[in-house]
């Protein structure tokens, strides 16, 4: 149900990212999709199957009689559901291997006349029609990473009809400050890499007379990295939301460009419900099936990755730890500039520069802090 494109980025809305050598992008990215244990990983993730499901068999309206594309078809069961929604033909492209497994699972489903499975990019295959929709599950952790949208937005700027929809049609980004234990699980993970690194620079001068001193910094530079700054997938419970959740990016996938995903920048503004500690910030998605003002769904869905109680989805949330806590109280204001943008070593992955204010109720400043993560 994922990876469709092998050049994420340099294709539509003025994009001024650099075209990804191919062979590099797939062996970075796209041979995890080919392996069925990955497909399963995702075809068990209930909430993710639910509302995709719900959105195509609650709006049949949008599929009957009509033509579909699938963008990074997968094991292809968006395809299948969307033919058997009574689709007159649904075209299912695959960049990996996969594509034979699709094309196999369609067969089995009796849909071989309906689903075509076609292997290739989709900036670089070829349709004989436009369609009607276009349906992905393109969403990476924190909603952009692996940057398959861009792909998604090739695809509506070649095929979609004028008067198509996209499944979803809108997706959000959110962020909320947290407490967490592993704010200091982390800190004593760093600490305890710094101290065998000065056990081990000492052996190595006592030993065979090397100082090795000068290489303290760098590696202090990269065990931060590692332990503090690389954000973490998490299975946050509600209650460890300590204050406002918080839109930091809205989205119809309907008109967005990739030049306004490929930087993203907010301000917002968060409050705390109580007396407790700032341990770092959680961030999540959430996209809806709306089809569009012209062609509203009859039946709108959510697919929300937002901490719950019922346990999360494969996406879990994206953690972004503070190596030093900070004590808040109720009706602290906290003032977030969040500015992400896209790995230069690697596309797919991001940067994400997070700062806060903190100031008490009356106004009074309280702390700041500022900080470069990296979701990997």
């Amino acid at each position: 149900m994922r990876s469709a494109s092998s050049n994420g980025g340099a294709m539509a809305g003025k994009s001024t990212a650099q075209v990804v050598d191919k062979e590099v992008d797939y062996a970075n990215y796209f041979c995890t999709y080919s392996f069925l244990y990955h497909q399963k990983d995702m075809l068990s993730d209930r909430v993710r199957m639910d509302s995709y499901f719900n959105a195509v068999f609650e709006n049949k309206h949008h599929f009957a009689g009509k033509t579909v594309l699938d963008v990074g078809t997968g094991s292809g069961i968006l395809a299948i559901w969307s033919a058997q929604a009574g689709a007159r033909k649904v075209y299912a492209v695959e960049a990996t291997t996969m594509a034979d497994h699709a094309r196999a699972l369609v067969k089995a489903n009796g849909l071989e006349d309906i689903v075509e499975v076609i292997q290739g990019s989709v900036e670089d295959i070829s349709l004989p029609e436009k369609v009607d929709v276009i349906i992905s599950e393109w969403m990476g952790y924190f909603l952009l990473r692996e940057s398959m949208f861009d792909s998604v937005i090739s695809a509506r700027d070649r095929w979609l009809k004028p008067t198509g929809v996209m499944y979803p049609s809108h997706a959000r980004m959110w962020l909320a400050p947290i407490k967490s234990t592993l704010s200091d699980r982390k800190k004593n993970d760093l600490d305890g890499a710094m101290a065998d690194w000065d056990n081990f620079s000492d052996e190595i001068k006592t030993y065979y007379g090397v100082d090795m001193s000068v290489l303290t910094k760098p590696f202090a530079q990269e065990q931060e990295k590692h332990y503090i700054q690389t954000a973490m997938w998490n299975d946050l419970n509600p209650f460890q939301v300590i204050g406002t959740p918080t839109i930091v990016k809205e989205m119809d996938c309907l008109t967005a460009t990739v030049s306004e995903i490929e930087e993203v920048r907010s301000n917002v503004t968060s409050v705390i419900n109580g007396h407790t500690t700032l341990c770092g910030f959680g961030g999540w998605f959430d996209v809806h099936f709306r089809g569009r003002k012209e062609d509203p769904a009859q039946q709108e869905i959510e697919l929300t990755t937002a901490p719950s109680e019922q346990g999360c989805t494969h996406w879990g949330q994206q953690v972004f730890i503070m190596s030093k806590p900070i004590n808040v109280e109720e009706g602290d204001n906290l003032n977030l500039g969040l500015v992400m943008s896209r790995s230069k070593e690697n596309h797919r992955l991001m940067e994400v520069e997070l700062g806060c204010e903190i100031k008490e109720a009356s106004g009074k400043p309280k702390e700041s802090f500022k900080k470069t993560y990296f979701i990997e």
